[in-house]
């Protein structure tokens, strides 16, 4: 027996549908890469993505096919996220800051047919201009500038748009249809593409918006500082409208002072970041006694673990509590969040600050384990190691164009390659990626344990621990330190961090220092370009 019920397509476009219908006041604002402010409503979008859905039609993209994007955090951006989708072909945002053999590569995998490209960006295009996929049928540039010669139409985006109707009768698709194309990062081989459908980014806005996770509300201002081309920004281009709050797209000028500016201009109070993004405010807002919030936000932090001093720092300074959460490309990329339940409900502030090193617990939808070298289960002990692996209804079950990838089980579970602990509250904590942890004589070492601890050391602006190669012992931890400016700490001191810490074994056998870290482009430390870097070095002694 079936209930009898309404059954309703799961679709992108319906997101901003109930946007421009019953939250009409929300304000959203938008910088460009110049800095020129612009503002909007949710029925304004909504006017712009069915003009932009008919400008789609006009150069002959149809459903099924990949439109690329080059953009920034902008209102454009925005729009394109529901003019694509809603009208049933699959936004591709690309990553900027890659390298343009990746671009070019990621263009070609993609076979997209269109590609809008931020004016600000227009450099990037030049690089890939003679391996642009052969697929392309026009590219459009988002503002003013001059795009390179291309073999392929350009056209401005309001040429594109203007004179269009701004009614759009979006089509019922399949909740199962493509929605969004992301790809990995590619930092140890060539990027992935993970291809999202309607349900699953349906399905992750609603948890997304649940009060133990971003528990986002019509009355609140959202600014996502990650990046719309980076895992769709965390999903809150489709959460913020979706729980009807306000947005602030920031551009591409992140820089503490701005986004402080930002902040407080704009009465934000929700905003998710890396952790290079949140350390750097908190730099910047230590450094002069009179800078704070009028209304602290809400911060959230993924990506990378985040040190406890900061989180701290933070809140008793600042008013600011900052959520751990954990993710990846994969899996939309919400996995996990830390905040309290009825275990942790009566901890103190700072007993549950100390636990809130932890990316925490999962979301109804996505379920984990976490299994040893022999594919057992670990103790939740909170000291046994494992690999996790995730299911779920927004998790990934292939790569796009790839028939087949070891990242996935037999028995339906993908592989993240992070390294966890397991506590007896069911929360994990990433103590590695499973190509960096330190094997030391048949031995764990994090990696990541090693990097927090080092930066409670004062003088100490950023730390990074890699594996260099031991004659006896296999691999050693080597520890890169980046001083903080006008500082110049001495090895020994911040070895003395880590005394009564950690196991001595566990202590990095050398200290260098450097003015730098690699990053990746999505600003996580680049491990494989530090052990690229350093794969001569010669342990002292």
């Amino acid at each position: 027996m079936h209930g009898l019920m309404q059954e309703h397509p799961l679709l992108v476009s319906s997101i901003l549908r109930h946007a421009a219908r019953h939250h009409r006041g929300a304000r959203l604002a938008s910088l460009d890469a110049s800095g020129r402010m612009t503002r909007s409503s949710y029925p304004e979008v909504a006017a712009r993505a069915a003009q932009l859905a008919h400008g789609l039609a006009r150069l002959g993209v149809r459903r099924t096919d990949r439109v690329a994007t080059l953009a920034w955090n902008t209102l454009p951006h925005l729009e394109l996220y529901y003019a694509v989708s809603g009208s049933g072909a699959v936004l591709h945002t690309v990553n900027p800051r890659l390298f343009p053999e990746q671009i070019a590569f990621i263009l070609n995998d993609a076979q997209d047919t269109a590609l809008f490209v931020d004016a600000s960006l227009l450099p990037v295009l030049e690089k890939i201009a003679d391996r642009l996929p052969p697929s392309l049928r026009a590219v459009v540039v988002l503002g003013a500038g001059q795009a390179p010669a291309l073999s392929v139409p350009v056209l401005s985006y309001d040429q594109l748009i203007g004179g269009e109707d701004s009614d759009y009768d979006w089509p019922a698709l399949d909740e199962r249809a493509a929605s969004s194309l992301c790809y990995t990062s590619g930092t140890t081989g060539e990027p992935k593409g993970v291809l999202y459908s309607h349900r699953s980014t349906v399905l992750h806005a609603m948890a997304a918006i649940q009060p133990d996770v971003f528990a986002l509300r019509a009355l609140d201002t959202v600014m996502p500082v990650v990046p719309m081309f980076h895992v769709n920004a965390w999903g809150l281009p489709y959460a913020a409208p979706m729980a009807g709050s306000g947005l602030v797209l920031p551009g591409p000028k992140l820089d503490p002072a701005s986004l402080h500016t930002l902040f407080e201009g704009e009465g934000v109070t929700f905003s998710a970041g890396v952790p290079t993004l949140w350390t750097a405010l908190l730099q910047w807002l230590q450094a002069e006694p009179h800078r704070r919030f009028a209304h602290p936000p809400r911060l959230v932090v993924g990506g990378t673990a985040l040190p406890v001093a900061v989180t701290e720092a933070f809140l008793k300074q600042y008013g600011v509590s900052i959520l751990h959460a954990w993710g990846m490309t994969e899996i939309s990329p919400l996995g996990s969040t830390n905040s309290r339940k009825a275990e942790t409900a009566h901890w103190s502030e700072d007993e549950f600050l100390r636990y809130s090193r932890k990316q925490g617990r999962p979301h109804f939808g996505v379920d984990y384990r976490v299994l040893d070298d022999a594919g057992q289960p670990i103790a939740q002990d909170d000291k046994a190691f494992g690999e996790l692996q995730v299911q779920g209804h927004w998790v990934a079950s292939g790569y796009f164009n790839r028939a087949h990838d070891h990242a996935f089980t037999e028995d339906g579970w993908m592989r993240t390659g992070d390294v966890v602990t397991l506590d007896p509250l069911g929360a994990i904590e990433i103590v590695d990626r499973a190509k960096d942890v330190i094997k030391s004589g048949g031995e764990w070492i994090s990696s990541i344990a090693l990097e927090n601890l080092a930066l409670k050391h004062p003088d100490v602006a950023q730390a990074a621990v890699i594996a260099v190669h031991h004659p006896k012992w296999d691999e050693r931890p080597l520890l890169l330190v980046v001083p903080k400016p006008g500082t110049t700490p001495c090895a020994k001191s911040i070895l003395g961090i880590y005394e009564g810490q950690v196991a001595k074994w566990w202590v990095p056998d050398a200290v260098e220092f450097v003015e730098s870290l690699p990053m990746t482009a999505t600003g996580k430390p680049w491990k494989a370009e530090m052990k690229k870097q350093w794969q001569s070095y010669s342990l002292p002694g």
